[in-house]
């Protein structure tokens, strides 16, 4: 149940004249067979106008009376004293301070409910026992016993609005569950609801049939035009909208819409929100070979998936024929995820594609990720900057889109600076061997991870000397990152591993260089 006004009340069964309230529940849900009883009833309660009551002046009767005034009530906080943002409320005159809390009948009967949050055992019970003497909904904050009524945890998206409680029986569970909803629903979703009621009048209008009215609706809120209306294209949006209502198609070009998402370093965990939701709303996956298959398992079942994986020397799909299928795709109505590892823009072709898409006028989202960078030195315990040992960080990657090392190597050559190179494992020796011929010691601390913050991370911590041996001798391969300087001094180096004999590799590195 959906109401505009953001407070969710749970009514608990009041005892009938000559039963106890016991009773009175058991009478009431022994009624229905087959279902358990329900302790409370959910609705949703109309406040706009109508007075209300808070009796306290700590942060939770803030919060409740703030809540109270979201949903239009004129509320009343009786307390000695009251907390600044409220003072602040009450001094612009949107609410009145009763600075006494000898609250009788007279004070609560022609209140629509009343909400007591005094830290004060004795006062809550008094005002509960009034307020239910003369029939008005009360509810105690962390007294069950004393409530009428119940307010459950709420995800506000208004007008949407879901309430979630436990029937007064475990409170912080119902929290948990909040936030579980909380990430599950976009934050558009208040502008997709408006624009649902704008149009509310014309579909019924065109469609009076009210089972055909509903199938209607179910296919909207499934379909292309309320994804457009969430990422935010509601002029486009509207235009399709008229076609359906007109009895039209919307058009799929204008509909399709293609999102280069990053799907972080390959722990699902750090993948964000909107990446999750993402995939649950596709229609289409184009994915890289590094992604998890723990990641793609989190995507929407009945998903098309189309791998476009690439690797040193061997490409299933070449950067051409990736960037036509996202357009042919996206001009099919389809929604797309283009799914890349680490962050889209940082050495993932994001922008190419970018560009290609807008080219072609294919409406496009970014949706960044943790980086590779980040999320490797994280989680090995690296900081990428420290002020005591660097002040600088650079990313480089370890070849050009020729395969080959294209780099400044004497501005990569500084004090206090940490360096981070993709893509280096297959040339971190000629990296080390480049690096120490323009002046960086032998034995600045260098780390490889290989598969960073998934189950199989390894960590090898040396020096650039032994660099290449790290690689070599460890059979690191691919997704692994290179990280160069004093920060990796603090590495997590109980989790990690390193050469057994460094001074071997130490002086066939400095022959090899002065060769």
């Amino acid at each position: 149940m959906v109401d505009a006004d953001p407070l969710h009340i749970e009514q608990t069964p009041k005892a009938s004249a000559g039963l106890s309230r016991a009773a009175a529940s058991a009478r009431y849900s022994s009624g229905i067979r087959g279902h358990e009883p329900v302790g409370v009833f959910p609705l949703f309660m109309k406040l706009a106008g109508r007075s209300c009551l808070v009796v306290g002046g700590g942060a939770a009767a803030a919060r409740k009376a703030e809540l109270l005034l979201r949903a239009g009530a004129r509320v009343t906080v009786a307390s000695p004293t009251l907390p600044v943002g409220l003072a602040e409320v009450a001094g612009a005159g949107q609410l009145k301070h009763r600075r006494s809390t000898a609250i009788g009948p007279a004070a609560i009967r022609n209140q629509a409910l009343v909400i007591v949050a005094s830290d004060d055992l004795g006062l809550d019970q008094r005002v509960a026992e009034v307020a239910q003497t003369v029939g008005v909904p009360v509810n105690v904050i962390d007294r069950p016993e004393l409530s009428t009524f119940i307010t459950g945890a709420i995800v506000d998206r208004s007008p949407v609005l879901v309430a979630i409680s436990t029937s007064g029986t475990a409170p912080v569970l119902a929290r948990e569950i909040r936030l579980a909803i909380e990430r599950l629903l976009p934050p558009t979703l208040a502008p997709l609801a408006r624009f649902a009621d704008r149009f509310r009048t014309a579909v019924k209008a065109a469609i009076p049939r009210t089972s055909s009215r509903r199938r209607f609706w179910e296919s909207f809120f499934k379909g292309p035009v309320a994804a457009a209306v969430l990422r935010g294209e509601e002029r486009a949006a509207q235009v399709a909208m008229l076609g359906l209502v007109n009895g039209g198609e919307a058009s799929p070009a204008m509909l399709g819409v293609v999102h280069l998402v990053g799907a972080g370093p390959g722990d699902p965990e750090l993948l964000t929100l909107r990446a999750l939701r993402l995939l649950g709303e596709a229609d289409v996956i184009v994915y890289d070979r590094l992604i998890d298959p723990d990641i793609l398992d989190r995507a929407r079942r009945d998903a098309e998936r189309v791998y476009v994986g690439k690797s040193k020397g061997h490409h299933s799909k070449s950067q051409d024929e990736i960037n036509a299928l996202l357009v042919a795709f996206a001009q099919a109505g389809k929604r797309v995820v283009r799914l890349k590892s680490g962050d889209p823009f940082v050495f993932g072709r994001g922008g190419e594609e970018l560009e290609y898409l807008r080219r072609h006028g294919v409406s496009v989202e970014v949706v960044p990720g943790i980086s590779a960078a980040f999320g490797c030195a994280a989680a090995a315990q690296i900081p990428l900057t420290h002020r005591a040992l660097a002040n600088t960080v650079t990313f480089v990657s370890g070849h050009n889109s020729a395969g080959e090392i294209e780099l400044d190597w004497a501005s990569l050559v500084r004090r206090r600076e940490t360096l981070v190179i993709y893509m280096g494992v297959s040339a971190a020796g000629q990296i080390a061997r480049a690096l120490i011929a323009h002046g960086a010691p032998l034995t600045t601390p260098a780390a490889v991870i290989e598969n960073g913050t998934r189950s199989n991370q390894r960590t090898l911590v040396g020096t650039l000397a032994e660099l290449d041996a790290l690689c070599v001798d460890h059979n690191v391969t691919s997704p692994a990152l290179i990280v160069i300087g004093e920060v990796v001094r603090l590495a997590d180096v109980e989790g990690a591993v390193s050469l057994a004999t460094p001074g071997t590799a130490v002086l066939d590195l400095a022959r090899a260089v002065n060769a």
